[in-house]
């Protein structure tokens, strides 16, 4: 069972870095170095942050090792510097980061090869401390292929077309009222926002069978749903008026339609996919103009997980297996959003569609900790962002990968970003 555990963590680990390589040799190094957004680092920065995230974690406390280069923790300590303000730092060439990281993982080897999967040694456990290094490193690439989303000159990512819809999903669903099981206690590398497990009385509510398409947003906005204070809060309308949103982010007004800038290609807005890079104020707006709202973070993750015959909380909405490519659109797999209808598969066993993938689901939830959390292994992590304005994303994106993505994962923003691929579906009471 170690022996197993040990070559499923390398398998992880190079399986991540094969993605961080594609996405920073996919550009120059005066892309790497420069700064495409003032609301994302440079590509150079999270290539060596995450290397360095992994030299604490795993070199130094887990493996007890020397610093690789201590020097330089406070350059990527995400916590010090804006990411506005990354780029005037004595940041590692990428050269440099690329000989830095390479290191680091040299020494993690060695540290996997002779580490004890205690279980009274909380983080390493079941390898928690490699899972989590695994799905950080997971998360800034992420961020990096969103960051490459907002970088101007010729496509430099390719990948194939997702798949043509495959069933017909349109409506809602309903979900009966009743307790269910919220959160995990059981989940090796879940991490801590997502603990404990704890039970929930959710009444009875609709939820849309699949993410609010472009199709449907467009009927939205050609109804001059971006004009019309009534469906803004308050914070919306301000935001809206003061951003200048017209649209969903990237979106291009042609004289015969809308087209979009996916990766450097312009295209035409397709119908039937989900609708991406919009903030929570546009997808609360949206739900109040169809008259319904955005559904609470309980009720989100009761259509994904619990199945009503068993009365059991699920791992996925298709059930306990990690996801597979019929399943859900993750892992930068495809560079879009699928079309409705596209994983039958991967359905809740209510009907609920593409719960996972595709898009991050805006609900209407701020980010708190659950009942009995407990940080772990640092403040950082969750704690300090309990409160304030953000709010919870769920089910990933075409973006995240199967390793950062289960039923219970909980990804929070501010409700102005919308750099990120997020959308949304609608609930209502019943």
């Amino acid at each position: 069972m170690t022996q197993d555990l040990r070559l499923t963590i390398a398998a992880e680990l190079e399986r991540t870095r094969a993605r961080t390589a594609l996405l920073t040799d996919a550009v120059d190094d005066s892309d790497l170095i420069r700064q495409h957004s003032p609301l994302m680092s440079p590509l150079v920065w999270d290539l060596a942050h995450v290397g360095n995230q992994e030299e604490l974690w795993l070199v130094r406390d887990v493996g007890g090792r020397d610093p690789v280069r201590q020097d330089i923790d406070e350059l990527y300590d995400a916590f010090k510097h804006a990411r506005r303000d990354r780029p005037a730092l004595p940041l590692l060439d990428p050269a440099q980061a690329r000989a830095y990281v390479a290191q680091v993982r040299d020494k993690v080897f060695d540290v996997l090869d002779r580490v004890r999967f205690d279980e009274d040694r909380r983080l390493v456990d079941s390898g928690f401390a490699f899972g989590m290094i695994v799905q950080h490193e997971q998360q800034h690439d992420e961020t990096m292929l969103a960051t490459h989303q907002l970088r101007t000159g010729a496509p430099v990512l390719t990948a194939p077309p997702p798949p043509s819809s495959a069933a017909a999903v349109n409506g809602e669903v309903r979900i009966s009222e009743g307790p269910f099981v919220m959160g995990t206690d059981t989940d090796p590398w879940a991490l801590d926002n997502e603990r404990p497990a704890h039970t929930v009385d959710v009444p009875a509510f609709y939820i849309d069978a699949a993410p609010v398409t472009n199709g449907q947003y467009l009927a939205f906005l050609d109804a001059g749903g971006y004009d019309d204070p009534r469906w803004w809060s308050s914070s919306g309308w301000d935001h809206r008026q003061r951003a200048g949103l017209t649209a969903p982010l990237h979106w291009i007004r042609d004289r015969d339609g809308w087209l979009r800038n996916s990766f450097g290609r312009v295209e035409p807005v397709r119908a039937d996919e989900p609708v991406v890079h919009v903030c929570w104020f546009e997808a609360e707006a949206y739900a109040a103009w169809a008259g319904k709202r955005l559904p609470t973070e309980a009720e989100w993750e009761k259509a994904a997980r619990w199945d009503p015959v068993t009365g059991r909380s699920r791992r996925f909405p298709w059930g306990d297996e990690s996801p597979e490519a019929e399943h859900a659109n993750l892992g930068q797999r495809h560079l879009a959003p699928a079309p409705v209808g596209a994983y039958p598969q991967g359905a809740s066993p209510l009907g609920v569609h593409q719960l996972i993938g595709d898009v991050w689901e805006w609900v209407s939830s701020g980010f708190e900790a659950y009942p009995g959390f407990a940080a772990f292994p640092y403040r950082e992590y969750s704690e300090v962002f309990f409160g304030g304005d953000y709010r919870v994303l769920r089910g990933g994106s075409f973006g995240t990968d199967r390793a950062a993505c289960r039923g219970t994962f909980r990804n929070w923003d501010h409700p102005i970003r919308r750099q990120i691929f997020s959308g949304f579906r609608c609930a209502r009471d019943a």
